[in-house]
């Protein structure tokens, strides 16, 4: 037995399951969402509780039931918590600013990297301070859908990861990047 699949779903309060057929839609105080389940995955929705159970132990048949179960979970905590990632934008010059749907980097390019952000993702700018002699600004990310969240943060890192030898560059806040010596000489 999947040891994730196996643990069931508290539901809170303030938080609504409805099950039509395969789908289960999810709705709470920050929005709704919906799943399609696996055929080959049931489940049982009992006193505030959900339970994921698998018709056979075939090999993709578990992947996928502990799938659906952490699927659903993400979805009843996203809906009444909701998800956030930070990500630091750290160098001398490196600069950031929200107007629309859209996050405006300058990060030591020739040009300005433009990024569009969609509707249920919400981009914050926390401020400035400084970090290892380099002036940060603090990019908050955050939505319902903790697979968007996290894809559109990626997508932030990548237009400047951090680099070994100043530490410039975008990373998650409390993320290590290990430094290297310069040249001597």
């Amino acid at each position: 037995m999947s040891r994730i699949g196996k643990k069931p779903i508290g539901i809170p309060a303030g938080v609504e399951v409805n099950i039509d057929g395969r789908i289960i839609k999810v709705k709470g105080k920050l929005g709704e969402l919906s799943y399609e389940v696996p055929r080959r995955i049931a489940w049982e929705l009992n006193e505030g509780t959900l339970t994921f159970t698998r018709e056979s132990d075939l090999p993709s048949v578990r992947a996928l039931h502990g799938l659906a179960r952490a699927l659903v979970q993400n979805m009843v905590t996203g809906v009444s918590e909701g998800f956030a990632k930070r990500l630091e934008v750290r160098g001398t010059g490196y600069r950031a600013s929200v107007s629309g749907n859209k996050l405006t980097l300058n990060v030591g390019l020739s040009h300005p990297v433009v990024v569009e952000f969609p509707r249920d993702v919400t981009v914050k700018l926390e401020g400035t301070t400084t970090k290892d002699q380099l002036p940060t600004t603090i990019v908050s990310v955050s939505g319902i859908d903790r697979s968007v969240v996290g894809h559109w943060a990626d997508q932030v890192r990548r237009s400047r990861p951090p680099e070994p030898y100043k530490g410039k560059g975008i990373r998650y806040e409390g993320e290590y990047v290990r430094r290297k010596a310069g040249k001597t000489g």
